[in-house]
């Protein structure tokens, strides 16, 4: 394989089949199920700000079927999160005992979300940012600071671009900081396998000596929660739909503390792609499977939804639509690999369901380091 060809993406892959010789051994964890909710029950009455709506539907995740709250945060929590905020927001890196007391707190939010996040109205949708921590930045200023504008992130943050440590660290951050205001979703590129290839891992190790700020986050991203629903009619997620999954309750009985796995419905869900042939598909990634219009149209109608926000996937104006519009790709990260050329986009959804996607370039960046290594193509 040339990884040094100058080209999108898209048109490569690695099966997952590459990764069976690597040890990616896991601490023993418990098992997590999102307690099911129907779908009907998430609080929808909005104010302008959302405030209200967006605690209620975030406070009512639970492990079991009793409601659980977010763990409130103290005043020395409080500021040492906005000590941390600004100095990622400089594009400069956390301690690694900073990144471990970071990621126990992240910890405590993120266990009390479900595998079907409830999100509210107003807010706005990210696709892939893929450690492009300046245009990250871009994205924030055009969209509104955080906690003023509400944020749902699709994954995909880490791996490609040469800050994934300072982009995770400073998402995590606004989530334990506002954790009413910011979803963060987990994309395919959230994993151990994946991000010994592709990185993430590597930039770790340079930044900090060793692979222990790469197992805290890795460990982490076992609690992204998988998919989130907006106002119960914009399902979102990273990849895609799943032949074993027809209904959103299915969803909500995953068991998501573990590494994504090779197949099954948790993989396929973050691995799947629309495409313009009907049916199922072999997926040319090696990972999760194609789908086409007749089944996004029968997954929509079936759950009473509206639109599939979904990410994954390089589009060269930011955002696509798919399937007569039951279908929506969201990328947001601009000339992407540095090199791509693309723009980048993000979805804004108000309370009487009106869709606005901005579009935007590369944000002006300080010199590049230079970094050598070989990254491996795959399609994307």
């Amino acid at each position: 394989m040339d990884s040094d060809r100058d080209v999108p993406m898209e048109d490569a892959e690695i099966s997952l089949d590459d990764f069976d010789s690597m040890d990616f051994s896991m601490p023993n964890k418990r098992t997590i199920k999102s307690g099911k909710t129907s779908t009907t029950n998430n609080n929808t009455n909005n104010t302008n700000s959302s405030s209200s709506s967006n605690s209620n539907n975030n406070n009512n995740t639970n492990n079991t079927n009793t409601k659980q709250t977010q763990p409130s945060l103290d005043t020395q929590s409080i500021n040492q999160l906005d000590q941390w905020i600004e100095k990622l927001s400089k594009c400069e890196p956390l301690s690694e005992q900073d990144v471990k007391k970071l990621c126990e707190m992240a910890i405590e939010v993120l266990q009390l979300e479900e595998n079907v996040q409830p999100v509210s109205v107003p807010v706005t949708i990210c696709g892939d940012v893929h450690g492009q921590f300046h245009d990250l930045m871009e994205l924030f200023k055009i969209g509104g600071r955080c906690p003023d504008t509400n944020y749902l992130f699709m994954g995909d943050y880490v791996d490609r671009g040469y800050y994934s440590v300072e982009t995770v660290s400073y998402l995590v951050c606004m989530k334990v900081r506002f954790p009413n205001r910011i979803t963060i979703l987990r994309g395919n590129h959230e994993s151990r396998q994946i991000t010994q290839v592709y990185g993430f891992y590597d930039e770790c190790l340079r930044k900090y000596g060793s692979a222990t700020v790469w197992k805290v986050f890795t460990d982490l991203f076992d609690y992204f929660p998988i998919t989130a629903l907006v106002d119960n009619k914009v399902f979102c997620l990273h990849g895609g739909l799943s032949p074993m999954i027809e209904t959103i309750d299915q969803v909500r009985e995953l068991n998501r503390i573990q590494e994504v796995p090779h197949e099954g419905p948790m993989c396929d869900l973050l691995w799947s792609d629309p495409d313009d042939r009907g049916g199922w598909g072999i997926s040319p990634r090696g990972a999760g499977f194609t789908f086409g219009q007749d089944i996004s149209e029968q997954f929509n109608h079936t759950n009473n939804l509206s639109l599939i926000a979904r990410a994954h996937q390089l589009v060269m104006e930011g955002f696509s639509w798919s399937h007569q519009e039951n279908v929506v790709t969201i990328f947001s990260a601009p000339n992407y690999c540095y090199r791509c050329g693309n723009q980048a986009a993000i979805m804004e959804v108000d309370e009487q369901h009106n869709r606005q996607f901005l579009q935007y370039d590369p944000s002006v960046r300080p010199g590049e380091p230079t970094v050598t290594r070989k990254t491996p193509d795959y399609f994307l």
